[in-house]
């Protein structure tokens, strides 16, 4: 019944990877909370009228080590089919005591529920939408370790159908309604099962008064109790009574779980201790043999065998896919021992030695899922089609994955653990080199896997880190690319005002790294925002611009591509003698570089100008010759697309038959394809 790092519930994650311990005891409290589902409010007993219906709140409060998330599960299993809706876990704090902002909880939730997640969505309009999703779906919600009311109460659904059970260490002031089921230690009979639960009945019924006093020794602690079972398991021929009688000689003001685990410590070999001691700076408390052997600078077959004997002495529980939490009422007391015991370089060793593991795990995690991927372009390339320095070389044998699905199935499953580690990496300050590759690696794996559409939420906040980054050392490059790519996202989600203000300044930060390529990708960004909000004249100045210095700088792709912005722009304004130009002009550039789609996609544009401007027979000449160049790329939508056009020409000028010839072109090269309605519908 000891505390569990919940993670949120996804269906697989590691919170449902390994059975926990058997549960014992707390049946008074489990008898208690399950009565206060239905109990009547405090507001309506003392007479005042209720408030609007929320989900009732149940709180389990304890210290850590206290078994409150233990009890809390326990609840929520028992509970759980009375709540059709699903049961859905969060952690409000992590394994290092940061409070985990509300909005990373919603969003988490709402993927959890497989709702949508706007990437830069704001807590106020992820709660929102948190609380919209749970409305009528009565649902129960485990949120794990509240720091206090102010985390939870954006939280709660405004459905009195659903039940929220928090865990906290003491009361969640400001939340009405809430009656704490505090927990002391396990009664002496409860800590007795426990014990022997990990030792076997033998060694307990000898001397069934050591085993009471053991468990007096522990104050009933369940993580106390645990550690002491833990090493006597580990230690067959130890009796109950020695053990009791070290933890009694031990100083009383330690606590019952700090001489637990100095009893479990001090067992262990020099190596090992080394190994735990360095286990807090695995983020969000999760570790695996990788990190492990990182950490501690052994082999990763070393670091596997460690942490098996670690999940056996209670000192880490085992989780998901290879993956061991530590408990975080250790983590104190761990961190007390690497202040004391490790030298700081030490220290930042360990951390940059796990880091770039983190990275390469992930470079190959993408070789994997992108075989084709540009060798040249590196981790640690600020900005996309821009080479970084070096190639990705092979990973050794125990880094690589053996196909794109195991690969995939590792990016998911350690995503939370991987996103953790980025923040950890910026946070710290001293490690930006290692902390922009592991981003850079990170979002080119999520983009990779999953497709940058889908991976936007993850990206968004990915990016953000990359901009942290930039602007505390001044890296004017970097900090362009991550404004672009942050402006990207906010201009795919309707948040064209925000987009535009990301793209100016990305433009001042490249003309700060006298960089031509972000000046001009920003330049060409503030035009498509403006064009978005329909100020043409604007749009029209901006993408003016970003052609100057495509035309200063020779190149041919960029110039041919915004003439055919400029164009559409033109176009919309209603200007349609500058939209010929413009489309002319796209259309001589594509010719030079051999790029027959584009060509046949600017001619189409320019027939259908000519044809806005009341120029019919023009319109029809250029139709016939964009028919001719799509046909020879293969593009029979863009073909039937033109023949449609073409047809509504020829009605325009009177020859209706013709035009019946064209749709049923059209239609051929359609066939049963869906976009034919469409293509008639845009036509019409």
């Amino acid at each position: 019944m000891t505390d569990e790092a919940l993670e949120p519930d996804r269906g697989t994650g590691p919170a449902d990877a390994a059975a926990p311990p058997a549960f014992v005891g707390r049946r008074r409290e489990l008898k208690e909370l399950r009565e206060d589902i239905a109990r009547t409010g405090l507001d309506t007993l003392s007479g005042r009228k209720a408030k609007a219906p929320r989900a009732r709140v149940l709180l389990v409060a304890g210290r850590p080590g206290s078994g409150r998330t233990a009890l809390a599960e326990e609840f929520a299993r028992q509970t759980a089919p009375d709540y059709p809706g699903g049961l859905l876990r969060a952690r409000l704090t992590t394994s290092d005591g940061e409070r985990v902002p509300a909005e990373r909880t919603a969003r988490e939730l709402l993927e959890a529920l497989g709702e949508p997640t706007p990437p830069g969505a704001d807590g106020d309009e992820l709660t929102s939408s948190l609380r919209a999703a749970l409305a009528g779906r009565r649902a129960l919600l485990l949120l794990d370790d509240a720091a206090d009311a102010e985390q939870v109460d954006p939280l709660l659904p405004d459905d009195g159908d659903c039940l929220v059970v928090a865990t906290a260490e003491g009361p969640l002031t400001g939340i009405p309604d809430v009656r704490p089921c505090t927990l002391g230690g396990l009664d002496t009979p409860a800590a007795v099962e426990f014990l022997t639960a990990r030792i076997g009945s033998v060694r307990v019924t000898v001397d069934p008064r050591a085993a009471e006093t053991l468990a007096e020794e522990c104050a009933g602690q369940p993580a106390a109790l645990a550690l002491a079972g833990g090493w006597l398991a580990a230690h067959p021929k130890a009796s109950v009574a020695d053990v009791a009688k070290q933890l009694h000689d031990m100083p009383a003001e330690r606590g019952a779980l700090a001489r637990a685990f100095r009893l479990v410590y001090e067992s262990l070999p020099a190596p090992a201790q080394r190994t735990l001691r360095l286990l807090p700076l695995a983020p969000a408390g999760a570790v695996d043999a990788h990190t492990a052997s990182a950490l501690a600078g052994c082999s990763i077959a070393a670091a596997q065998s460690t942490l098996e004997d670690f999940a056996a002495l209670a000192l880490v529980r085992p989780a998901a896919d290879g993956q061991y939490l530590l408990p975080g009422c250790l983590v104190p007391l761990l961190r007390a021992l690497l202040e004391t015991r490790e030298r700081p370089a030490e220290v930042q060793l360990a951390r940059a030695r796990m880091l770039e593991r983190t990275v390469r795990l992930l470079q190959s995690c993408l070789a994997v899922i992108e075989p084709d991927a540009d060798e040249g372009e590196g981790a640690g390339s600020p900005l996309p089609g821009v080479p970084a320095p070096g190639g990705r070389s092979a990973p050794p044998r125990a880094l690589r994955f053996p196909d794109a699905r195991a690969a995939g199935a590792w990016l998911d499953g350690r995503l939370p653990v991987l996103t953790a580690a980025a923040r950890l990496a910026v946070a710290d300050g001293e490690l930006d080199t290692l902390a922009r590759r592991l981003v850079a690696a990170l979002v080119r794996a999520l983009a990779a896997h999953r497709g940058t559409e889908a991976a936007a939420p993850e990206l968004y906040g990915l990016h953000g880190l990359v901009l942290d980054v930039a602007e505390r050392r001044g890296l004017h490059r970097e900090r362009a690319a991550a404004l672009l790519n942050l402006g990207d996202l906010d201009h795919g989600t309707g948040r064209t005002r925000a987009a535009l203000d990301r793209y100016r300044a990305a433009l001042d930060a490249g003309r700060a790294a006298n960089d031509p390529y972000a000046t001009g990708r920003a330049m060409e960004s503030v035009g498509g925002a403006y064009q978005e909000l329909g100020d043409w004249h604007r749009a029209a100045d901006w993408f003016g611009r970003a052609l100057a210095q495509s035309l200063s700088r020779g190149e041919r792709a960029d110039e041919a591509r915004l003439n055919g912005r400029l164009g559409s722009v033109h176009t919309y304004a209603g200007r349609y003698g500058e939209a010929l130009r413009c489309w002319r002009s796209a259309a001589a550039g594509y010719r030079k570089l051999a790029d027959v789609p584009g060509r046949a996609r600017a001619l189409s544009e320019m027939a259908r100008v000519q044809e806005y401007a009341g120029r019919p027979e023009e319109s029809l000449h250029t139709c016939r010759a964009a028919i001719d160049l799509a046909r020879e790329a293969g593009d029979q939508r863009l073909q039937a697309a033109l023949q449609v056009r073409l047809a509504d020409t020829l009605d325009r000028l009177g020859d209706p038959a013709a035009a019946r010839l064209h749709r049923a072109a059209a239609d051929r090269l359609l066939g049963d394809d869906p976009v034919a309605c469409e293509i008639r519908s845009a036509s019409g």
